[in-house]
């Protein structure tokens, strides 16, 4: 098993390598890069100057933004200005004849503006990457990590209850599906379940929100964000209940869907394990029913339930939560990718792409390993 597990990390490199290689490249192709963003929004009118770059950090000052004619976006904006935000941004570098001393800019008449190749770009970025250098994000003046980090709480709080509620209620819903397969029980919850699927998960949170977050019917729950004011000065009792009363929705909306896929797979992989020979010599010894299902089927059936675990649990916490974000109004990892995308905001996309790709790889090397714990016969090494 060592063995594998050996070969596996290996291919997480090149895997992750190729995965960043392949979004790099794409993005070279769209149009409309953070140069572009930054002076269509100047251009477009206002001093957001400051906002957007970070006047200390861009090294811009209200001069260069700034003339006697008024705002800079009546006429454009200054070349160097422009060639600043390049050499900033990691696109372009100041290069000046031997023997200069001063600080490199286009102000001297010995340096000028040089591009830095993509090629050259993509492997000083994949080198810092192996480091954990993310960098610095382009419209936030603050680094990838510490954006990250503050955004962290709220997808840790859809996705790790979303999934921990789906499996605790899914599991036993599925496996009483099985044993009782084509009672009234089975067919009514069916039914249920099939609709709950066929709902999209942001048009049930707006219902939530109608019906009881003071929309038309009830005010028994917040509508926005995951604690309330003066959270902080609470006792811990009071924190606690606080943040689950904040969290009732939200977690409500995103589990809809993964409890009704994860009930049926249950059901299906229990239906096929009840019907093999192994379980119905078991029950000929005279085994009790939850002997036969518990120390036998069970083992056998959830082999595919956990193999689903890691893409169930990384698409909630990753991809599907920007809806729920947006209107319950989270601000989380969902709504952080979607705005660095709108922005092109490089670092936050390679950063966090690199990062949760990583995480991603990992998850399913520990999904392996449950196999073998689930059950010991499984050897992934013997089949390598």
């Amino acid at each position: 098993m060592g063995a594998y597990i050996l070969r596996r990390l290996l291919l997480v490199i090149p895997t992750l390598f190729g995965v960043m290689l392949i979004n790099f490249a794409l993005t070279q192709f769209v149009p409309g890069g953070p140069i572009e963003q930054i002076q269509a929004r100047l251009e477009g009118g206002g001093d957001a100057i400051e906002a957007l770059t970070g006047t200390s950090d861009a090294g811009v000052t209200e001069e260069a933004a700034s003339g006697e004619g008024g705002y800079v976006g009546a006429r454009g904006l200054p070349p160097e200005f422009l060639a600043r935000l390049e050499v900033q941004f990691g696109f372009a570098r100041f290069v000046c004849d031997e023997g200069f001393t001063g600080t490199p800019s286009l102000d001297a008449p010995e340096c000028r503006k040089e591009a830095i190749p993509a090629a050259e770009r993509f492997v000083i970025m994949m080198g810092n990457y192996l480091t954990f250098d993310f960098g610095q994000s382009y419209f936030r003046s603050t680094s990838v990590v510490d954006l990250v980090l503050e955004k962290m709480p709220v997808s840790i709080t859809l996705g790790l209850w979303s999934t921990l509620i789906a499996y605790l209620i899914s599991i036993p819903l599925g496996i009483r599906k099985a044993v009782r397969d084509g009672s009234s029980f089975d067919t009514w919850t069916s039914g249920i379940i099939i609709a709950a699927y066929a709902i999209p998960g942001f048009l049930f949170a707006i219902l939530l929100m109608v019906v009881f977050a003071g929309g038309s019917y009830f005010q028994w729950f917040p509508l926005r964000g995951l604690t309330s004011d003066g959270w902080e000065t609470f006792p811990w009792y009071q924190k606690i209940t606080d943040y689950l009363w904040h969290i009732v929705l939200p977690v409500t909306a995103q589990l809809i869907s993964a409890f009704a896929t994860l009930t049926l797979l249950t059901k299906n992989s229990f239906l096929d394990e009840i019907k093999k020979q192994y379980v119905m010599t078991a029950r000929a010894k005279g085994l009790s029913e939850s002997r036969v299902l518990y120390g036998h089927v069970f083992r056998n059936a959830m082999l595919i339930v956990i193999a689903g675990f890691p893409g169930l649990f990384l698409g909630v916490f990753f991809g599907s939560s920007l809806i729920i974000e947006f209107i319950f109004s989270l601000d989380g990892l969902g709504q952080l990718g979607y705005r660095s995308a709108v922005e092109r905001d490089y670092p936050v996309i390679f950063g966090t792409l690199f990062a949760f790709g990583l995480i991603g790889l990992i998850v399913g090397i520990i999904s392996d390993l449950m196999y073998v714990l689930v059950d010991p016969r499984i050897d992934f090494e013997r089949r390598g």
